[in-house]
């Protein structure tokens, strides 16, 4: 009789490539501009990302984008959410700011990029490249999947 043990890595899918993108935009002038210039139609998903922890509640934006006809899924996160809370004291508000990160270890990518599905190199490198071109875009490369500790925040 044969026993089959079960790890935790055989529930997580890890089989999609990341893109960070560095942009200064709002969640939805990115979308649109990424549907401008690679011919996708992202669609602000009905349901966020939501976090709870002992310090704020975080819900990240997520645009999703299907391509039926390769059976391919793009989805466009946001990293950062900024939590503003006023105080009072001493007669003067003042506003204190908590800050989460989606992925901690990449805190200074802006947008993720998750691209699910079959995808030739020399297509993920075109594609890098068209956003690269985007005026507002700083910059966005590839992010090895596999050197993110917090990689299972991006299962959903």
């Amino acid at each position: 009789m044969q026993i089959h043990a079960l790890e935790i890595d055989d529930f997580s899918n890890d089989d999609y490539i990341l893109i960070g993108i560095h942009s200064a935009l709002e969640e939805f002038q990115l979308a649109y501009l990424l549907n401008q210039c690679l011919l996708t139609n992202f669609k602000r998903a009905k349901h966020g990302l939501d976090f709870e922890n002992k310090n704020n509640n975080a819900t990240f934006s997520i645009y999703e984008y299907e391509n039926t006809k390769f059976s391919q899924f793009w989805f466009l996160i946001e990293n950062k959410y900024v939590d503003t809370l006023d105080s009072q004291s001493s007669g003067f508000f003042q506003s204190n700011e908590i800050t989460t990160y989606l992925i901690p270890e990449q805190k200074k990518v802006d947008f993720f990029l998750k691209l699910e599905g079959d995808f030739d190199p020399e297509f993920i490198q075109k594609t890098i490249e068209k956003i690269n071109n985007i005026n507002q875009v700083i910059t966005s490369y590839t992010i090895d999947v596999y050197t993110l500790k917090s990689k299972d925040f991006l299962i959903f």
